[in-house]
């Protein structure tokens, strides 16, 4: 059993809280009939003292499932709680919209629905039946917590506060100032690498690296790889590239032709990129490095090494793996098998990340202390680097409580180090609802900041403080928290690029329990549960049709549809009419939709049915111009047309989106105009570029000094 506890709760309670408190939806539900407001008010006694026992439940959870199924539950109240007060908020914003148009034009909005009346409300029934529902399982649960012995905890970890206290791609560039432990393996590696080795079957030589995860097997690659000795040889040819668990021959074969070549490769049938590949690599000497294989057909591996057979003698390809078996079916007889790490080693990793100063004696620490540490490592550089991340951010004083916590000793059922359980146990209730969020992301996904965090800030994930910080803000400050702990690594020193280790991503997947749905082709999908997805993510095809979204028939509480183009994989597509009309209309709790890079020339979308959104990218599109309904997204917080270069112009009633806060028009240049009232849009933080226009129907000058937000670069 893991160790999630809270993994969203806390944090997910101040959401419901905040949602509670809101002014306009506390006058909104007082015009209610039905009892709405007392309603409300059961909720928020209830969460009060659900929340109380949230510390006593997340131990417990360690060894009785009773607890953990209990956890569950809430959390699942949680999500339809926070829909069903989205939906309230909504109607509020739609009923103080209707009354300014009423009051200005004498019109109503075509997209407002016409039946908005607050008396008519709660006698909806479903909208009534929802919201008993809520108060029934709430009841529930308080009963529950009784019956399982959950108690309030003094000086607990149930306010967020109190707790405040894919493996990367690997690229050439080294990650790490200094590497320890690792001078006999490096130059026995070099060895292989520099030493002519004549080979009967082929042109190139394999060297295996294989050990267990997070033993260090890339950053000895790497450490070879960028060796003076490898600089000066005669290898005409250098690249490197992550494999990881999907042996995609196609998307291994564009990474490495376009690692050797520079450039991107465009072409995606086989055929054609390895031909390029060939000739490439034809009578050069190269030397590849392909990282973290899984890999266990022989006949990939037959069909992936075809192009390299045209090399000239002497070539080496440096393949590091968990699995000695996949090692073997690579070709050669013995393989380099990386061994743990001395502690001495361990405690030089553990003081270079752990410590700003290498002064040991201004820290006081102790030689029993500094024994604990080389322990829990184990020998693995990534648990010295993970536990330095942790205690870094963690008072000196409580460094002994977390070396000896529990946590360190529950049973493994999974491949996740005990260090990365107690890493994200301590973790701030916020940041284990960002963490967990991240896998929605595949494994070796590189992000950038603003990408995750705009997903977070739509998500509800991040919420606004009492110190009148902007969300942007603290999002950024969440990230880079993230970043200090070690769960977030750059791809190569200065890149803006992102990545997880494979073995946080796994401890990702294990806490979000169930709520992220990625469709990936090795998806297993007569063994997944679908009522608890709320997240899903996808490799973004050529052509996406109903058939491919087949299985999300089977999601009702849908929050993210998110394409995204992974490594080889596709940039521009196109997905069919009937995903976009009968598909996503569906999905009315959609707060995240992205329909990047798909050739799309018109929107069939009806977002008057999808009122909840708050990001839509519609970046990289054919649109000509966008629906009136957008304008009924009064939550939409990011709209993204980057790079729409057939965009004409945008909708005349863009003032009603009254919570957009980044609006990126980078590269619609068709675009001659700004609608008018966008003065309108105080919430804006960032616009890429703010077009003048000429017409009575246009924004001028004087709707853009009434603003306050930065332009983009």
């Amino acid at each position: 059993m893991f160790a999630v506890g809270e993994v969203f709760l806390n944090a997910f309670f101040q959401v419901l809280f905040d949602r509670l408190a809101s002014r306009n939806l506390l006058s909104f539900v007082r015009q209610l009939q039905g009892g709405v407001d007392s309603e409300l008010r059961k909720w928020e006694k209830k969460l009060k003292m659900i929340q109380a026992v949230l510390s006593d439940a997340e131990e417990k959870q360690l060894t009785d499932e009773a607890v953990k199924m209990w956890l569950d539950e809430l959390q699942d109240l949680a999500y339809d709680a926070e829909d069903i007060l989205d939906e309230f908020g909504t109607q509020a914003l739609e009923s103080k919209l209707m009354a300014k148009n009423q009051d200005s034009t004498g019109q109503v909005l075509s997209f407002i629905p016409a039946s908005l009346n607050p008396n008519a409300i709660m006698s909806n029934y479903s909208m009534g039946s929802k919201i008993k529902d809520i108060t029934s399982r709430l009841e529930q649960l308080c009963q529950d917590r009784i019956e399982l012995g959950l108690q309030r905890i003094a000086g607990g970890a149930s306010s967020p506060t109190a707790a405040a206290h894919q493996r990367p791609p690997s690229s050439s560039v080294p990650t790490e100032r200094e590497v320890f432990g690792r001078e006999e393996d490096k130059a026995k590696i070099l060895d292989m690498v520099l030493t002519d080795t004549p080979s009967d079957h082929a042109n190139f030589v394999v060297i295996p690296i294989v050990g267990k995860g997070g033993i260090g097997k890339t950053t000895l690659a790497r450490e070879v790889y960028n060796d003076k000795a490898v600089e000066d040889s005669k290898f005409d040819v250098k690249a490197w590239v992550c494999v990881s668990d999907v042996f995609d021959i196609l998307g291994i074969s564009k990474a490495l032709l376009e690692s050797i070549t520079r450039r991107p490769c465009l072409l995606n049938n086989l055929n054609e990129v390895q031909v390029e590949l060939k000739v490439a690599v034809d009578k050069k000497r190269f030397l590849l490095v392909l990282d973290d294989v899984w890999n266990e057909d022989y006949s990939l591996w037959v069909d992936l090494k075809a192009p390299f057979l045209a090399a000239a003698p002497n070539s080496k390809m440096i393949v590091t793996t968990r699995n000695s078996n996949v090692a073997s079916i690579m070709g050669p007889i013995e393989h380099y098998n990386l061994k743990r790490l001395l502690d001495d080693d361990c405690w030089s990793i553990f003081i270079q990340h752990a410590l700003e100063s290498r002064d040991l004696n201004a820290h006081q620490i102790s030689e029993s202390f500094h024994k604990k540490v080389v322990g829990k490592c184990g020998g693995l550089p990534l648990a010295a680097k993970t536990l330095a991340g942790l205690l870094r951010t963690t008072r000196h004083d409580a460094w002994d409580d977390i070396l000896d916590s529990k946590l360190w000793d529950l049973p493994r059922q999974s491949d996740v180090l005990p260090v990365l359980r107690l890493s994200y146990h301590h973790l701030p209730s916020h940041l284990k609802r960002c963490f967990a969020h991240c896998a929605i992301f595949p494994k070796d996904y590189e992000f950038n900041e603003k990408e995750l965090t705009f997903l977070w800030m739509a998500g509800g994930i991040i919420r606004q403080s009492r110190k009148n910080e902007q969300l942007e803000e603290l999002s950024s400050k969440c990230f880079q928290d993230l970043v200090s702990r070690s769960i977030f690594q750059q791809t190569s020193s200065g890149s803006a690029k992102f990545v997880m280790h494979d073995l946080i991503h796994d401890l990702a997947e294990l806490v979000s329990r169930e709520t992220i749905f990625r469709l990936e082709e090795s998806t297993n999908l007569s063994s997944r549960r679908f009522e608890r997805v709320r997240h899903s993510s996808y490799a973004r095809g050529r052509l996406d049709g109903k058939s491919k979204f087949e299985v999300f028939n089977e999601i009702e509480h849908l929050r993210t549809f998110l394409p995204l183009c992974i490594r080889g994989g596709v940039t521009s597509g196109y997905i069919t009419s009937m995903v976009l009309y009968d598909l996503l209309p569906k999905f009315k709790m959609l707060r995240m939709l992205s329909l990047q890079g798909y050739r799309i020339g018109e929107l069939p979308i009806p977002f008057e049915d999808l009122r909840l959104l708050r990001f839509l990218n519609l970046a990289d599109t054919d649109i000509r111009s966008l629906p009136e309904s957008t304008c009924a997204l009064l939550n939409l917080e990011i709209l993204i047309l980057r790079n729409c270069s057939r965009l004409i112009k945008l909708p005349p009633k863009m003032m009603n989106l009254i919570n957009i806060r980044h609006l990126d028009i980078r590269g619609a240049n068709l675009l001659k105009e700004m609608p008018f009232g966008m003065k309108e849009l105080k919430k804006l933080q960032t616009l890429s570029n703010f077009i003048v226009g000429k017409g009575e129907t246009a924004s001028g000058l004087e709707d853009l000094g009434s603003l306050n937000f930065a332009l983009l670069d």
